[in-house]
């Protein structure tokens, strides 16, 4: 979702979380009443405009993501439309693994929950079942993505969302000494395989990113929660990429995507052409392991096809993943 900002990223897997987790179609008033970000008073007309526009744009924007929205009622008594995920439709279907790619999967599983990201959808479903929408026991996110994650990732988005000041060792390539800095931390992104967190240095009163792999040691939180507010719909992507990202990329590389699979993938894409054996996308990249790196992430539904130096890289980056647990 490049370009979109966190509240509107976290409202929609809010959406999703919720849409996917019911067994019934759930109504606007419903999901406004429900889902975090949505929340309007229904009697002020200026209110309830507002939330409609961004409820049709969430609506397209998952449409366009390829989920499966449906829309439609549990009975002929129902006088709204209400709108619910087509789990048959949104779930991957079987896929066979080899031994070595069932361990991949089951190390990102639990670096998955080690980033905490799944109790936050435990969470979500809690509030939903709180707020009496029926739940199916048995409904999952269906996807959990490969997620690597440095030691800094969990207390900086802790911060992040309690918008408490933190502080830290950082250490750049042209210093041997660490220095300290402390930051107001707006989010944390991953971009082109790495991790960063973006937010305001108070030493020196701008906006800074840094990246999460040369932090040294621990994040420290001070002071009260609540100390500062972020800018409004900041971008961080943006915000890295000003300062991370080179004008010309390094080169390009040839990848096989299974149909149907890896939309991130295809959105980044300079060409895209229908293949015998899938689609064949064209990406430019600037480093062959950041590159390796994030197409790692799409698991068996990507394969490298050229140039050798990001096919490689792949290949290290998958026997990296299966030795972090050791023999």
């Amino acid at each position: 979702m490049r370009g979109v900002s966190r509240a509107r990223t976290e409202r929609l897997v809010n959406l999703v979380i919720c849409l996917l987790a019911t067994r019934r179609f759930l109504t606007a008033a419903q999901i406004a009443a429900t889902v975090p970000g949505y929340g309007h008073n229904p009697d002020d007309p200026r209110e309830h405009e507002a939330f409609q526009r961004k409820f049709e744009r969430d609506k397209a924007e998952l449409r366009a993501l390829g989920v499966p929205l449906e829309t439609g009622t549990d009975s002929v008594f129902d006088t709204e439309p209400g709108y619910r995920i087509a789990r048959r439709e949104y779930a991957l279907p079987d896929i066979p693994m080899e031994p070595d790619e069932a361990a991949v999967v089951g190390i990102a599983a639990r670096l998955w929950q080690h980033a905490g990201l799944a109790a936050a959808a435990s969470s979500g479903l809690t509030k939903l079942r709180a707020a009496g929408v029926d739940l199916d026991p048995h409904a999952t996110l269906a996807v959990e993505p490969v997620v690597t994650v440095d030691a800094a990732f969990g207390p900086l988005v802790a911060a992040a969302r309690a918008r408490q000041e933190v502080s830290f060792d950082y250490r750049v390539p042209e210093r041997d000494e660490a220095t300290r800095r402390r930051l107001h931390p707006w989010g944390v992104v991953c971009w082109r395989g790495r991790w960063y967190v973006v937010g305001h240095d108070l030493d020196r009163d701008a906006a800074r990113c840094f990246r999460l792999s040369r932090i040294v040691g621990a994040v420290s939180t001070r002071g009260p929660e609540g100390a500062f507010t972020p800018p409004a719909d900041v971008d961080l992507i943006s915000h890295v990429a000003r300062w991370w990202g080179p004008d010309e990329p390094h080169g390009r590389a040839t990848v096989l995507v299974r149909p149907g699979r890896a939309d991130g993938l295809r959105r980044r894409a300079e060409r895209l052409e229908s293949g015998a054996h899938g689609d064949v996308a064209v990406l430019p990249y600037h480093c062959p392991d950041s590159l390796a790196s994030w197409l790692v992430s799409f698991g068996t539904d990507v394969r490298v096809l050229e140039p050798p130096e990001v096919r490689d890289a792949v290949i290290s980056r998958l026997k990296e993943i299966t030795t972090l647990e050791g023999p």
